[in-house]
């Protein structure tokens, strides 16, 4: 006989899939939103995916980056395309750098955190962009305008991601 689960437990997973959906949401939001320039939207999907970290550690931040990709792919109706594999490797090296930064820089706050993010996303769809899908690099050129807004949009997404934390610690 399996054993059931803990009130606990259920709790924390019922919490991880409600920010999930949110994520997922998110993303399905920025995708109708119009484009500052090629690969880019303001993250807030990222903002979720760090306040998981926080909240409930890096495997679950991982698996919420995944998830959130693979599912609002499917919503917009890119799974499986270019665009999904762009998405997926800048939200995997956005969570990567979000975990290894929590772990290893003492006294990082979130917004560091999410800035770093936000600019290893940016790089890591330009990496990917240009070595699979457009062997050109002129496209290099577009990066550094696109690497400014990255860092505006990741100080924002941390600054919410603090206050927003901040409210969800004092609640629980």
């Amino acid at each position: 006989m399996i054993p059931r689960p803990s009130l606990s437990e259920l709790e924390r997973k019922g919490q991880w899939l409600a920010l999930l959906l949110l994520a997922i949401g998110l993303h399905v939001f920025e995708a109708a939103l119009p484009s500052l320039g090629p690969w880019f939207k303001p993250g807030l999907a990222n903002l979720v995916t760090l306040l998981v970290l926080v909240l409930m550690g890096p495997r679950a931040a991982i698996a919420l980056a995944i998830g959130r990709v693979v599912v609002g792919s499917f919503f917009i109706g890119t799974l499986f395309t270019p665009t999904f594999v762009v998405s997926m490797a800048g939200g995997l090296a956005a969570a990567m750098v979000m975990i290894m930064a929590w772990r290893c820089i003492p006294g990082i706050s979130l917004i560091g955190i999410s800035l770093l993010a936000a600019l290893a996303h940016m790089l890591a769809q330009f990496i990917t962009v240009e070595s699979l899908f457009i062997q050109q690099s002129a496209l290099y050129y577009a990066l550094p305008p696109l690497l400014l807004l990255s860092c505006i949009t990741g100080w924002i997404n941390g600054a919410l991601a603090r206050y927003i934390s901040a409210r969800l610690t004092d609640e629980l």
